[in-house]
């Protein structure tokens, strides 16, 4: 689990590309401090497992899936990545729980200037925008934001100078993809209450009636 809270930039060293897969060497710095073999690292919000590294670098690989479904694709060496590595019992959670199994992928529609912050549209399909809440968690290339607009199309997030300062997301341009993973409450909710996908009663499926009856609602 992360949280959002983006610790470094890392920048790309290199990449091997197989048929469908990657193997992608990144340069950092503070998220190798207590670094091992097997550790998660979240890579532009993918959860990514080291499989080497060195003093100022490590490297990751990732599956077909992983390439179809992210941004991740996009990468080429010279290109910045937000870093962060797996929370910790104890830590702080400045964010928001975040697996770094993302839903999907938005694209930028539009970067509008307001006084010391930048608003930031992103067009995504209604299968992710029905998890995105007003006002709600949502992680756009491993970063931990606040949902300030959303209608049927769209959604916005403001980002501040200080997240401007330590991540890549407004070195993006319009049109370009990003990352997205919704905040997994809602997943969980709709999964438990959809009917489609309900088992029947009597193998213990838990049912809107159910709830009712045992007082969660």
């Amino acid at each position: 689990m992360f949280t959002g809270l983006v610790e470094e930039i890392g920048t790309i060293k290199s990449i091997k590309k197989g048929t469908n897969s990657a193997q992608i060497t990144i340069i950092a710095d503070k998220v190798l401090l207590d670094v091992n073999l097997g550790d998660s690292i979240c890579t532009n919000g993918v959860c990514l497992t080291v499989t080497s590294f060195c003093p100022n670098c490590f490297t990751v690989d990732v599956m077909a899936e992983t390439m179809r479904k992210s941004n991740l694709d996009a990468l080429t060496p010279g290109k910045k990545v937000n870093l962060e590595r797996a929370l910790r019992l104890g830590d702080r959670l400045g964010g928001h729980m975040v697996s770094g199994h993302i839903d999907g992928i938005g694209t930028i529609s539009n970067l509008e200037k307001e006084d010391n912050a930048t608003w930031v549209t992103i067009s995504t399909s209604y299968d992710l925008l029905k998890y995105i809440v007003y006002k709600g968690s949502i992680a756009i290339d491993g970063v931990s934001l606040t949902v300030a607009y959303v209608d049927d199309s769209n959604f916005k997030v403001s980002i501040i100078p200080h997240t401007k300062d330590i991540t890549t997301l407004l070195d993006k341009k319009v049109g370009d993809k990003v990352n997205l993973e919704c905040d997994m409450i809602g997943k969980y909710v709709e999964k438990m209450l959809s009917p489609k996908d309900a088992i029947t009663e009597s193998k213990g499926s838990v049912t809107v009636d159910f709830l009712k009856d045992h007082g969660f609602i």
